[in-house]
């Protein structure tokens, strides 16, 4: 392990785009895979390592909904969120946004309640047993259309689970127009959520476009293309707005060719406040700290620009005010003892 790696493991982190189900351990899915033989998600840890091998976006959606599929009842969403924490806090993450599919659960039968009751109650135990404050983004299917669109917006409205900030929209891009969804982010936003959208990750600026006019994206997720337009990187460095970077997930689903070609460069010369994140990271073979080493090295960054760019996802999360200043003095105090 190098100095920076070690640097980069011992830093405080926040992350603000982690998918639930996609941040499964191995471990955790073979299990579940093991419980629920009628599913072709392989049960041997060291061959999902194929199994989550990517053709293309495409691809990688087919496997990811297979894996989904293995999470059928309360126990088995409640211990898949606790599992995620644990992983997370061996990373020294000490405040994480997980985006999580509810519609995906309740219409394989997992009443809504009982969903909201297990990871409610998974996080309240991280927080107590681990140290990680879990917070939730309720996010549209895309793929799924209106119906799931309608069932997310009623789930996060109706039943608001106290860890629930933002709403969001994941899945497929291409055919499937953000504008559709402005109805149902709209409700969202009305009932005091935060909007973090998916977009310009398959598809051009247009669709982050879209994401901030008609869905009013307070951060964008991915936002891969926003170099292509470079009015549209001055609209974001100049309103402040995020974009969440996933360096090894845009190669992992072809988004971008090589690490070398990644934009992020570009964003951050451009000024736009750049949060790193790993997104589905075990099916990347990634985690969040071999996401900061691969900024490390896009953006020529030591430790005081890794401690800096943590500090960039503490600014970008919906944390309040008094917990924002505390993770970030913690980054601080951790960064000046390691200079020392």
């Amino acid at each position: 392990m190098s100095d920076l790696d070690a640097f980069i493991a011992g830093l405080p982190k926040a992350e603000l785009h982690v998918h639930h189900v996609g941040s499964a351990s191995p471990r955790i899915v073979s299990e579940l895979a093991a419980r629920h033989p009628d599913s072709a998600v392989p049960t041997d840890p060291e061959a999902l390592a194929d199994y989550f091998t990517f053709r293309d976006f495409a691809h990688f959606i087919e496997v990811y909904l297979s894996v989904v599929d293995l999470i059928r009842d309360a126990e088995d969403v409640r211990l898949l969120t606790y599992e995620v924490a644990r992983d997370m806090a061996r990373q020294q993450i000490r405040y994480a946004e997980l985006t999580i599919t509810p519609f995906s659960s309740t219409r394989r039968g997992i009443p809504d309640a009982a969903f909201v009751e297990a990871i409610e109650d998974a996080r309240k135990s991280a927080e107590s047993e681990l140290g990680v404050v879990l917070r939730w983004c309720f996010d549209i299917p895309g793929e799924a259309g209106l119906e799931a669109a309608e069932e997310t917006a009623r789930i996060a409205c109706d039943l608001r689970p106290e860890g629930l900030v933002s709403f969001g929209l994941g899945g497929p891009e291409i055919g499937v127009p953000r504008p559709q969804f402005k109805p149902y982010f709209d409700r969202a936003i009305a009932a005091g959520l935060h909007s973090v959208p998916h977009a310009g990750e398959t598809t051009g600026p247009g669709t982050i476009w879209d994401a901030l006019r008609d869905l009013r994206a307070e951060r964008i997720g991915h936002g891969t293309s926003a170099t292509q337009d470079p009015a549209l990187l001055a609209h974001l460095a100049e309103h402040r707005i995020p974009l969440e970077v996933c360096p090894t997930s845009n190669i992992a689903t072809r988004a971008v060719r090589t690490l070398d070609e990644h934009p992020i460069k570009e964003m951050v010369d451009a000024g736009v406040l750049v949060t790193i994140n790993s997104d589905d990271p075990p099916m990347f073979g990634t985690d969040l700290n071999t996401e900061y080493a691969v900024a490390a090295r896009l953006l020529g960054l030591d430790a005081a620009g890794l401690a800096a760019l943590a500090k960039n996802g503490v600014e970008a999360s919906f944390m309040d005010a008094p917990a924002k200043a505390r993770l970030a003095a913690e980054i601080d105090a951790y960064t000046a003892s390691w200079r020392g």
